[in-house]
């Protein structure tokens, strides 16, 4: 499926208000115009939408997927666009809006089965972090993914030791291959 011209101008344009809006202080004060009450508003979904459909073409940085999962309640396929984290080698998913999310509930449903959608489609297993293994795998996470700083509040130059108060609450998932 190719993007028309329309929809790339769109997308365009969406990108630059992102990266404007990142810069300003209403950023800081937590991301108020995709999310309100730690959720994802009109305007969240569908710029996730947008990311979803590049991450699904590979226009995206490898390590900008797309998570599809099963729905828990509803048994559709839920897919929501992440950002991977790295550290020594390994791969991660962590849910910037902690326990919330919906697609943390569906991974734990479906005992951690999953799939990667970044050009082509990669059944992985989300292996569950424990908390005490969190802050490392955080601060390495907020290094990459600036759409995340806003809402796990700590610094990404603290040391590793600040991370250790939030990590109950943002579920970690180790990323395996699928068997």
């Amino acid at each position: 499926m190719r993007l028309g011209r329309a929809s790339v101008l769109a997308l365009g344009g969406i990108v630059l208000a992102y990266a404007l809006y990142h810069r300003t202080d209403a950023y800081r004060r937590g991301n108020r115009l995709f999310y309100s009450d730690g959720r994802p508003n009109r305007c969240g979904r569908t710029f996730g939408s947008f990311w979803v459909a590049l991450a699904d073409h590979g226009l995206t940085p490898s390590y900008m997927v797309t998570l599809e999962t099963v729905g828990r309640r509803t048994g559709q396929i839920r897919a929501v666009p992440i950002v991977l984290g790295e550290r020594e080698g390994e791969r991660y998913v962590v849910s910037m809006l902690g326990e919330r999310s919906p697609w943390v509930g569906n991974v734990r449903a479906a005992g951690g089965h999953a799939v990667f959608r970044h050009g082509t489609r990669t059944p992985v297993r989300l292996v569950e972090v424990p908390v005490a293994e969190r802050p490392v795998v955080l601060k390495a996470y907020l290094a990459r993914a600036a759409g995340a700083r806003p809402h796990i509040r700590v610094d990404p130059a603290a040391p590793v030791e600040a991370f250790a108060p939030v990590a109950a609450d943002v579920p970690v998932f180790r990323v395996e291959e699928a068997r």
